[in-house]
């Protein structure tokens, strides 16, 4: 159900002071607007943000609706991201689907993280490290994945879930951490109240990103641990993404 490591050997690059982050609900690749399968808009959408590693919600995999393709593989693909790792959460009657992370450097180790609570939709985080060279060492980063409820209890005590699993794992104290995703936060206080607490912060101001075609909630965020920082975030222009997704793709510069 999952597939992970390099297609065509790609490395890393010999010293990385900052990359570029895009997290994107791709709505399965159907029209937030005239719902029609055209992944090649996706596509189009994701080559102009340039991401260096891409988040992906509701990503398909041998659905009738999405013409059977296995979308991790026909984005990462056309994209040139040779490293993956996707898990699905739903069963459909022909297919699943679920959360994807496409990436420039290889992936150490990739796993799922229930999400779900009790009475609630399934969801879960898709974790993902790696190893990335500078000048002056080498520097560990946990990426986090995550597609939230749509209750604002249920987002609360996910977020809870993968600040403690950090905590379970034994994280050392300067492994940087990047948390992003749908968060469905439409009030935008998840952050505030669960992660700046714990050393997390954010982009400077809320972006919205949804609906597309006319965005007026702040659903997708990125937040950092303290050895980050975002030096720019914005929501695509794109022409096309307003009629690619229902959801606009976030990009986040990163500094190491």
């Amino acid at each position: 159900m999952t597939y992970t490591g390099p297609v065509r050997g790609a490395q890393p690059s010999t010293a990385v002071g900052s990359l570029r982050l895009v997290t994107y609900n791709i709505h399965k690749g159907i029209g937030g607007v005239d719902r029609r399968y055209r992944l090649e808009r996706t596509i189009a959408v994701l080559e102009h943000c340039q991401g260096d590693i891409v988040f992906l919600q509701e990503v398909d995999e041998g659905a009738r609706r999405s013409r059977f393709d296995r979308q991790v593989d026909v984005l990462g693909d056309a994209l040139g991201l040779d490293h993956r790792a996707f898990y699905p959460n739903h069963r459909l009657r022909r297919g699943h689907y679920g959360n994807a992370i496409l990436s420039r450097f290889p992936l150490d180790h990739t796993e799922n993280i229930d999400l779900t609570q009790p009475l609630k939709k399934r969801r879960s985080a898709v974790h993902a490290r790696l190893t990335l060279a500078k000048t002056d060492g080498r520097v560990r980063l946990w990426l986090f994945n995550v597609h939230l409820g749509l209750a604002e209890y249920e987002r609360r005590r996910q977020l809870r879930r993968i600040v403690d699993w950090q905590i379970e794992h034994r994280r050392h104290h300067d492994t940087a951490v990047v948390i992003a995703g749908d968060f469905n936060d439409v009030w935008g206080r998840l952050g505030r109240t669960v992660l700046e607490p714990e050393g997390y912060v954010g982009t400077s101001r809320a972006i919205r990103t949804f609906p597309a075609i006319g965005p007026l909630r702040p659903l997708d965020r990125a937040f950092v641990s303290a050895s980050l920082r975002i030096a720019n975030a914005y929501r695509s222009r794109l022409e096309r993404a307003r009629h690619a997704s229902d959801h606009l793709p976030l990009v986040v510069d990163l500094v190491i």
